[in-house]
C-alpha cells in the first residue's frame, strides 16, 4: 500500500446509507493506492443513537470511538460526548503508528485540537477539511450582541489555532476558505472544493420509479436537509398560505428530512390547512427518486445563518431543478444569478417567496431553462469524480 492517511471526523456517516463527504474522502484514497484509517465517534449524530462498526461495508479501517449520546443538538451532553471522544482520540494517537498525514474535517473544535498538538510534536502533515464555521455557527442561535463576542472567544482562539497550523486547506465553499486564510500565512493556495455529489450514482438512484409514491397531478416544491434552527421552513408556509389565497391549490411541498423542529413545523403547516407531505428521514437511494420528480426545489436559511455552500445545493443542481433561494449568503446568491439556475428572494420575506414561486409555476419554460442550467452546473461545479480529483493531488 501506499502512504498511510489518518482521517478523523467526530461525525459518523453510515457508509451503506449515506452520500456524506467523511465516507466518500476515504475510499477516493483507497481507489488510489493510499492505506486510510477513518477515526469517528460510534454515535451517529443525525440519527441521534450509537452504531456497531461496519467494516463490511468498505475497504479502508474504520476505528469506533465510544463516546456517550445526546438528544438535541445544543446541549450540555453533545459537549461531554465530543469531550470524550477529544481525550480517547489523544490516546489513540499516542499507540497509534505514525501516518504520513492527518486529514481532519473541522468542526469539532477540541478534537481538530488534539490532531493539531499531535501533528505539531511528531511533525506530520496536517490537511484540514472546513465544512462549517465555528462558533460563528452557534452565534446565530444565541444572537446576544457582544455577550456572544466574549461568551464564544475561546473557541474563536481555539478555531484560528487550528487553521493557522494547518498545512493544506480545504473548505466546501470560498467563505470558509477565507475564513482559513484570514489566520493561516504558510499555505500559498488553499481551495474550493463543494460537498458535491457523485453524479453516476445520482442519475442511477434517479432512475427509480416513484409511481404511487409522487402523485404528478400537483406542481411538486422540494426541501431536503435538516429541519433545525438554521433552516426558515416557517417562511415557505407562509409563502405557500399566499399562494394559497390566489388560487394556486394544486401546490404540494415534500419535505424530506428530520430534525429537532420537525412537531414544530408539522403544526405550522396543520394550522395553514396548506398540502405538505413530510417523508422523514430518507436513505439518500430513496431521497434522489423523489427530488427528481419535483417541479421546484427551495432553499430557506434562516437570516443571519453561517451556512455558505451545503449539501443541498449539489442535489438540486443534480436533479436539474430551478430553485427558490432566501439564503443571504452572497457566495451562493452569485452561483443563482451567474448560471441563472433559479430566483433569490428577500430572507424572511414570505410574499416576496410567493411571489418567485408563482412565477416559475406560471413559466414552465423558464423553469425548464434554469433547470437545465443548473443540471450543467452540477456537472461543472458539484460532480465529485471530477472536483475531488484535487485532493489527490494534494496528497
Amino acid at each position: 500500500m501506499g502512504k498511510d492517511i489518518l482521517i478523523v471526523t467526530y461525525y459518523f456517516a453510515s457508509p451503506k446509507n449515506s452520500n456524506n463527504r467523511s465516507n466518500y474522502i476515504p475510499q477516493l484514497m483507497i481507489d488510489n493506492g493510499y492505506s486510510v484509517e477513518l477515526v469517528c465517534s460510534n454515535f451517529d449524530h443525525k440519527a441521534k443513537k450509537h452504531v456497531q462498526n461496519e467494516a463490511d461495508a468498505t475497504q479502508y479501517k474504520v476505528t469506533l470511538i465510544n463516546v456517550p449520546g445526546y438528544k438535541k443538538n445544543i446541549s450540555i451532553r453533545r459537549y461531554i460526548s465530543q469531550k470524550v471522544f477529544s481525550n480517547k482520540l489523544k490516546e489513540y494517537l499516542k499507540k497509534r503508528k505514525k501516518p504520513d498525514a492527518i486529514y481532519i474535517f473541522i468542526p469539532y473544535l477540541g478534537v481538530a485540537d488534539v490532531v493539531r498538538k499531535y501533528a505539531k510534536k511528531n511533525g506530520v502533515k496536517l490537511i484540514i477539511d472546513v465544512r462549517d464555521l465555528w462558533p460563528e455557527a452557534f452565534k446565530m442561535v444565541f444572537k446576544i450582541p457582544i455577550l456572544n463576542d466574549i461568551v464564544f472567544l475561546p473557541f474563536t482562539i481555539m478555531a484560528n489555532r487550528v487553521y493557522k497550523s494547518a498545512d493544506e486547506i480545504i473548505a466546501v465553499s470560498d467563505t470558509y476558505r477565507n475564513r482559513a486564510l484570514k489566520v493561516n500565512k504558510k499555505v500559498k493556495s488553499a481551495h474550493t472544493i463543494y460537498l458535491g455529489t457523485e453524479l453516476k450514482a445520482f442519475d442511477e438512484f434517479a432512475r427509480a420509479s416513484t409511481e404511487n409514491i409522487i402523485d404528478k397531478s400537483d406542481i411538486l416544491l422540494a426541501y431536503v436537509g435538516t429541519l433545525g434552527h438554521s433552516y426558515d421552513i416557517e417562511t415557505v408556509f407562509d409563502a405557500l398560505s399566499i399562494l394559497k389565497t390566489r388560487g394556486h391549490n394544486n401546490i404540494k411541498l415534500l419535505v424530506m428530512g428530520s430534525g429537532p423542529l420537525e412537531t414544530k413545523f408539522k403544526n405550522y403547516a396543520k394550522m395553514y390547512e396548506i398540502n405538505v407531505e413530510f417523508a422523514g428521514r430518507l436513505s439518500y437511494s430513496e431521497m434522489v427518486p423523489r427530488l427528481n420528480s419535483c417541479d421546484i426545489a427551495l432553499n430557506p436559511i434562516t437570516k443571519g445563518a453561517a451556512q455558505s455552500i451545503i449539501n443541498k445545493h449539489a442535489d438540486y443542481a443534480a436533479a436539474g431543478l430551478p430553485v427558490v433561494n432566501t439564503q443571504e449568503c452572497q457566495e451562493y446568491r452569485k452561483l443563482v444569478e451567474d448560471f441563472n439556475i433559479g430566483l433569490n428572494a428577500r430572507n424572511s420575506d414570505a410574499k416576496d417567496m410567493a411571489d418567485k414561486i408563482e412565477l416559475l409555476i406560471n413559466n414552465e419554460g423558464t423553469r425548464k431553462k434554469m433547470g437545465t442550467n443548473h443540471r450543467r452546473l452540477a456537472e461543472e461545479r458539484f460532480d465529485r469524480e471530477r472536483t475531488y480529483k484535487k485532493i489527490i493531488e494534494l496528497l
